[in-house]
């Protein structure tokens, strides 16, 4: 019975095989051929007269022209060797302004800082970046600052203070 059971696998591995091999027969793949490569042809540099940005004179005399300015520009200069008043020990938004009033027809400001109450005046500085306080209205304050920017220039920038409301009790 072993045997009967053999030969009776084998013959349908045969027809298999066979078949296989017929598909393989019929089938033939078609692969589309790959187009040529485009030939490059590279192009002179016809500009010559006008502007070359890879121009290395033109590299020499803008470095000897950056080497000769000062390290810091006009605006941070006079700002570095006056004596810093207490409010420019804290940054700006630590400051609350919670009020104004008027000293012998001077407007005044009243800050607050880490619960401290100080009276600012336009002329004073506060702030981290050199902030000169230039106006003070009953609702504001406003400050020019000294920051750099992202080259690395001192630009004055304007900001500015609001008034506060309490909470209401």
């Amino acid at each position: 019975m072993a045997l009967a059971l053999a030969g009776c696998g084998s013959s349908d591995r045969d027809d298999l095989q066979k078949w296989m091999a017929d598909q393989r027969a019929q089938v033939k793949p078609t692969v589309p051929p790959i187009s040529e490569p485009k030939k490059f042809t590279p192009q002179a540099y016809t500009e010559v007269a006008a502007f070359e940005p890879f121009n290395s004179q033109k590299l020499t005399q803008a470095l000897r022209r950056d080497s000769a300015q000062p390290s810091t520009s006009g605006l941070i200069a006079p700002e570095l060797s006056r004596r810093k008043e207490s409010l420019e020990a804290f940054p700006l938004d630590s400051m609350a302004m919670v009020g104004s009033l008027n000293r012998n027809n001077q407007p005044v400001a009243l800050i607050s800082v880490d619960k401290l109450l100080y009276q600012v005046r336009v002329g004073n500085h506060l702030g981290l970046n050199y902030g000169l306080i230039t106006k003070i209205s009953e609702t504001e304050l406003a400050l020019r600052e000294i920051v750099q920017d992202a080259a690395g220039e001192w630009i004055e920038r304007v900001a500015t203070l609001q008034l506060q409301e309490g909470p209401k009790k």
